[in-house]
């Protein structure tokens, strides 16, 4: 279902998904956060990296222009202030410091693996947002999908192959009905 090869905040926001019987939701548990992240991870780290999910979506919808109806309830300035926010905390450039005689090596940001990765995230999805590949940001409109993805190939409509059999299923069945 999720390509992997997309960048990791599109990969964070394609934690919600659907399938015929509902949308699912990855993040609902810390165990859900930790295999996705692959790093420890706590209750306030769950927390944090769901609002920064809905973050990059509701940048996502404004972004793509996004119809569908779960990306009806966006507030843009919240989403700005929570990838800000979360990407302050992203790791410096490594600095040295001087600790009883002895060069260290250290980074302005000290927070757990859990807060690095988030940063990292936010920063990844600053620049997918604003760089050359925001306009190839897209919404898939293949019926019930409610992923993202980045339009890497110039005939690629869909986050994935069977999004696009559902598509071309569907307009066989429209063309071909009684």
């Amino acid at each position: 279902m999720l390509t992997p090869d997309e960048p990791r905040p599109v990969l964070l926001m394609n934690t919600v998904w659907a399938n015929r019987s509902r949308v699912h939701d990855d993040l609902t548990t810390v165990g859900g956060l930790r295999e996705f992240l692959g790093v420890p991870a706590d209750q306030a780290d769950l927390e944090a990296f769901r609002a920064l999910r809905q973050a990059l979506r509701d940048l996502a919808a404004v972004l793509t222009e996004d119809t569908r109806p779960i990306a009806q309830d966006r507030d843009l300035e919240r989403a700005v202030a929570e990838v800000n926010r979360a990407a302050r905390t992203a790791p410096r450039w490594p600095q040295l410091a001087v600790h009883d005689g002895k060069l260290l090596r250290h980074n302005e940001s000290e927070g757990s693996l859990a807060d690095r990765e988030r940063a990292l995230i936010a920063a990844e999805a600053v620049d997918l947002f604003t760089g050359e590949d925001a306009v190839l940001v897209r919404a898939c409109h293949a019926p019930g999908c409610v992923l993202y993805f980045v339009k890497d190939h110039p005939r690629r409509e869909w986050c994935s192959p069977s999004c696009g059999n559902r598509v071309r299923a569907a307009r066989h069945y429209r063309r071909n009905r009684g």
